[in-house]
């Protein structure tokens, strides 16, 4: 049972952390709650189940179409349904809703509310301490771990990333030094529909694809989000993992309240929340801004 809640929660820890970490950039940097981010995470696994099962294209070809295709879908939302009333925080938390019921309704009247699956890279498995992993299991925690250090090393160790992370610090002086704000807003959201895409790709062999799957995901980002800090990127990243962590071990030890995961995973945020009401990293964040 350890081994299973190990590998279970790194692997719902570093999805979690992907889409966390996206929506946080966007949220520091162009100050945008979009709640429509799990709703393209949705539509990556969607199309790599196009590309795959119903054009048959070889899953890496899908896989790389899905994310392109999901990433240029998240541009022009953002050109045009939110950067227009930017500056407008209800009705762009609004729009975004909006656009991400949209999302579901149009795979729920093409796929109907069927549960679709999508056939894993590799086949097999191998034995840890006695315990079945599947190669797909370990492929998946692989990827993730290898895209999350890739992000680290975009952030910290080129101008783009520089740029972002003193956009993200304080907007107006970034806009004073010289920097494009706006170009510096769209690589974000590029790089965050990206994260949430390569998401998409890693769950889709190991989940059914469906038209809601999308409001779980949300639920716990926004969880971690607050959990971690608001806008703090090491804060989404340690919070991904508690709660993923906590969701596993509810539903390995307690199979029979396995729907009480979200309830436990709130509640631990919850209980930090009052010990701490800006989040882990809340302090850090405030003081970079």
């Amino acid at each position: 049972m350890f081994l299973d809640i190990l590998i279970d929660g790194l692997i719902k820890g570093s999805v979690y952390a992907l889409l966390a970490i996206g929506f946080s950039l966007v949220l520091g940097v162009a100050r945008i709650i979009n709640i429509a981010h799990t709703a393209l995470y949705m539509t990556s696994a969607y199309l790599i189940y196009i590309g795959t099962k119903q054009l048959g294209l070889p899953a890496t070809v899908s896989i790389g179409a899905a994310i392109i295709l999901t990433i240029l879908l998240g541009l022009l939302i953002y050109r045009y349904f939110i950067r227009p009333i930017q500056e407008h925080e209800a009705a762009m938390l609004i729009a975004t809703i909006a656009v991400a019921m949209m999302l579901q309704e149009v795979f729920l009247m093409t796929f109907g509310g069927h549960y679709l699956g999508v056939s894993p890279l590799v086949e097999g498995y191998t034995t840890i301490l006695g315990v079945r992993v599947t190669w797909q299991h370990i492929l998946a925690l692989g990827l993730a771990l290898v895209v999350l250090v890739g992000v680290r090393l975009f952030l910290f160790h080129t101008r783009m990333g520089l740029a972002i992370r003193a956009t993200a610090q304080d907007r107006e002086v970034a806009n004073l030094m010289g920097m494009d704000v706006t170009r510096v807003a769209m690589a974000t959201m590029a790089v965050s529909v990206g994260l949430a895409s390569v998401a998409g790709a890693i769950v889709a062999p190991l989940v059914t694809v469906e038209p809601t799957m999308w409001m779980h995901p949300l639920i716990m980002m926004l969880a971690i989000v607050v959990l971690g800090g608001l806008g703090s990127i090491e804060g989404s990243f340690v919070g991904a993992y508690i709660l993923g962590f906590a969701e596993s071990m509810v539903v390995f030890m307690v199979p029979m309240g396995s729907f009480l995961k979200d309830s436990v995973a709130l509640s631990i945020m919850i209980l930090v929340l009052l010990v701490r009401p800006e989040g882990l990293f809340g302090v850090f964040f405030e003081e970079e801004r």
